[in-house]
């Protein structure tokens, strides 16, 4: 395993010696990492989670107890997964073939769930591959995302829908009086809406 020095690895986790484990990043109790799994600098891995084969983590990520992050999901950097989140990579879910013999690893492809940079699924929800969510979006606690999830974009509800934007700050933003132009009540950046995108004003 490629471990620094750095790395806390607590007694009790399960983590492949094929696995790279980025410096100062910590996996907890009961917590299980995968073979091939790539994570980055400063991650946190939380008691019993489960990271699978393969998956990619940018730096600075959290996954927090419990969280299931099936391969073959990427994580792009300040990702976070809150408890018990699910990410699938299973579009039609069997346990047996159509003639009754068990599937196996060959019966099947897996799809992954895509998590842009800063983005935030909440508690206890599940993201059903294939799907990317968009850079910095928010998906509420117990949502069921089922399909792509704009930057800046917050959802929520089962199927998820948009119900509005939110900023880097992770603070919904607020609609300013000119056409298009939301604002962050937190830092005071401005936002551009255009055609169901949300970009981020350049000063």
């Amino acid at each position: 395993m490629n471990k620094p020095a750095s790395v806390r690895i607590v007694e009790s986790a399960d983590v492949s010696p094929n696995a790279s484990i980025g410096d100062g990043s910590s996996i907890w109790h009961l917590a299980q990492v995968r073979e091939d799994v790539r994570m980055g600098e400063n991650c946190i891995v939380g008691r019993g989670a489960y990271i699978g084969t393969g998956v990619v983590m940018g730096d600075n990520c959290k996954v927090q107890n419990y969280a299931l992050v099936y391969e073959p999901a990427k994580l792009g950097d300040g990702v976070f997964i809150g408890p018990a989140v699910v990410l699938t990579n299973d579009t039609y879910p069997r346990a047996i073939n159509a003639d009754g013999s068990l599937k196996s690893a060959h019966d099947w492809e897996p799809v992954g769930v895509t998590i842009e940079r800063g983005a935030s699924i909440g508690a206890r929800a599940t993201c059903v591959a294939p799907v990317t969510i968009g850079a910095w979006a928010t998906v509420a606690a117990g949502a069921v995302v089922v399909k792509d999830v704009p930057a800046y974009a917050l959802v929520a509800g089962v199927p998820a829908r948009r119900i509005g934007w939110v900023g880097e700050a992770g603070v919904p933003l607020t609609r300013t009086d000119a056409e298009g132009v939301w604002v962050c009540p937190s830092t005071g950046d401005q936002y551009i809406e255009n055609d169901g995108t949300l970009s981020k004003e350049i000063v």
